[in-house]
């Protein structure tokens, strides 16, 4: 897989492709930058999302979320460890045994 980008750099791609003059392509600007077409479109949509222009989640909402769920792993696999734990805890005090 190819090395990213900086951002930086796509940034600097985005706002000359947001600024281009009337009659200007994506397909030109992304060549004179050296990427491609679709990925210009990628960038300009992410960065639509980012500036509030168009609905989705941002990056910062995707770490988020994903340190949520990771949390939420980790809180199940506690869970079920003292599930365990009440369970063998109880057949040990069983009458009879």
């Amino acid at each position: 897989m190819p090395k990213p980008y900086p951002k930086e750099f796509r940034d600097d791609v985005v706002r000359v492709a947001r600024n281009r003059e009337p009659g200007v392509h994506l397909k030109q600007i992304a060549a004179d930058f050296g990427i491609s077409e679709s990925c210009l479109t990628n960038w300009m949509k992410t960065a639509d999302v980012e500036d509030g222009v168009k609905p989705g989640t941002t990056a910062v909402e995707n770490a988020e979320l994903r340190e949520a769920k990771k949390r939420i792993r980790l809180l199940e696999q506690e869970n079920e460890v003292l599930r365990r734990a009440a369970a063998y805890l109880s057949q040990a005090n069983l009458p009879g045994k």
